[in-house]
């Protein structure tokens, strides 16, 4: 899914942008066309391979349970990566409520048909199995409905005569991000464990701390990655339109508000994980080793939420092979920290590589926005701002937390937590931070305040 949904999905919803712009309908009906065939072309070699007496994917697995499972599901790769294209249609269009109910129902049916089905079972294995056909079901469900739902709306396809090159140009880069992404995961699961059991660690603690990290603390460092991936799907066709409109003060302004919003979003989370990062462990795992974990790597939040957002918008702006160049740049030092590491810091080596990794790859583009975007972009101060706000915030969050750990770990964590919030935010009110939310609140305001001044200039009106 990772090879056949990432890349084509959103180099669609670029295209069809990009031709609605240009007044060329039928070549964005065509893209649309290119990008199920592409689709489609991937995934049934992939498919067919689930099938092979060859053998190969044996060696993915070590329980010989799992391939028939795999077989019972990957039909519905076809049908999703179908699914995939037309949610990129749904982008390119704007329309995001049909493709948050359509995403929402498919989990729906999910659910519910694995309730069902998994009852119905009479031991282990075949239970499994039956969830294995709940997965394909949703998978048809959710195929079914787009394609409903496009024709609906008035989608049409028409022979793609010269859009497969472009179009599979264009999303190879983001695929072989989205894909390497899956396979830098991997490789930190087989290297670390074995550099920290190289070191001294036995190979049941190398295998604990790593979990404990990766699997535990990694997931609420990610938090702001939701909210953020929100923000970069509505933003990818808005900036799409003002790049091939040429509405370049439109494409910064909008480029500026991603990335100060997703700074904002992680700036007020960062200051509670750092402070409270025990408490809130505790609470969820009951494990306040774990927080030890998340209060050290929240800081790592901010270059990942500018990463993702500034790598969207350059993907939007047709820089697919640049984003893919700083992927690997963040990696490769990820992986040289993991490496290399672990004899000197231990696991902490795996949040040291996480933030290198992101604060690269946010560095890097946020340098490749100010020179391809065409107005230049104004960025920078408010990054600094948003870290210096975090130093006061989290000091006064030490200092309430200590004030309120004998109330226990859930109202130190409530209460410290609201604290820090209204603080954050009142440091970040008073650095200016809001300055460009406030902007857009006040437009509203302006006719009538220039109708006022208007009056106050002009005695002779009467008074009317």
């Amino acid at each position: 899914m990772t090879v056949t949904s990432s890349g084509i999905p959103i180099t669609v919803s670029r295209m069809m942008i990009k031709y609605k712009q240009e007044s060329k309908n039928s070549k964005a009906e065509a893209t649309v066309t290119a990008g199920i065939l592409t689709a489609i072309a991937t995934a049934i070699p992939l498919s067919l391979l689930v099938f092979s007496k060859s053998g190969i994917l044996n060696l993915l697995f070590s329980d010989p349970r799992c391939l028939p499972l795999l077989k019972i599901m990957i039909p519905g790769l076809i049908l999703t990566s179908v699914y995939a294209v037309i949610r990129g249609t749904f982008w390119g269009n704007k329309q995001f409520l049909s493709y948050s109910i359509i995403e929402f129902l498919e989990e729906a049916v999910m659910l519910v048909a694995g309730i069902l089905l998994v009852n119905i079972a009479v031991d282990f294995d075949q239970g499994t199995h039956m969830a294995g056909y709940a997965v394909l079901i949703s998978y048809v469900f959710s195929f079914a409905v787009s394609v409903f739902v496009f024709f609906i709306k008035g989608g049409r396809l028409k022979l793609p005569t010269n859009e497969l090159s472009p179009l599979v140009k264009s999303s190879t880069p983001i695929t072989a991000m989205r894909t390497s992404t899956s396979l830098v995961n991997t490789l930190i699961a087989v290297i670390l464990p074995a550099r920290l059991i190289f070191y001294g660690a036995t190979q049941s603690d190398a295998m604990s701390m790593f979990g404990t990290v990766f699997g535990m603390a990694l997931p609420l460092i990610f938090i702001p990655s939701t909210l953020i991936g929100s923000i970069a799907l509505v933003l990818t066709p808005e900036i799409s339109q003002d790049y091939y409109s040429k509405n370049y003060k439109t494409l910064k302004n909008n480029v500026e508000k991603a990335i100060k919003s997703s700074c904002l979003i992680a700036c007020a989370i960062i200051p509670v994980l750092i402070v409270l990062g025990e408490q809130i462990c505790q609470i969820v795992y009951s494990d306040a080793t774990v927080g030890k974990y998340v209060s050290l790597g929240a800081i790592a939040m901010l270059p990942l939420s500018i990463s993702i957002i500034s790598t969207s918008a350059l993907n939007s702006l047709n820089k697919e092979k640049q984003t893919l160049l700083s992927f690997f740049l963040g990696a490769s030092a990820m992986i040289v920290c993991i490496f290399f590491l672990p004899k000197i810091i231990g696991i902490n080596s795996l949040i040291l590589g996480i933030f290198l990794n992101y604060t690269i790859t946010a560095t890097v583009n946020v340098a490749l926005l100010y020179k391809y975007v065409p107005v230049k972009i104004k960025v920078i101060k408010h990054i600094a701002l948003s870290l210096i706000a975090i130093i006061p915030s989290a000091l006064i969050g030490f200092f309430i937390r200590n004030m309120t750990l004998f109330l226990g770990n859930i109202f130190t964590a409530i209460i410290s937590s609201f604290i820090i919030l209204i603080f954050t935010g009142l440091i970040m009110l008073s650095l200016g931070l809001f300055d460009f939310l406030l902007e857009n609140l006040s437009k509203p305001w302006l006719p009538l305040l220039k109708l006022k001044a208007f009056k106050k200039r002009n005695p002779s009106d009467n008074g009317n």
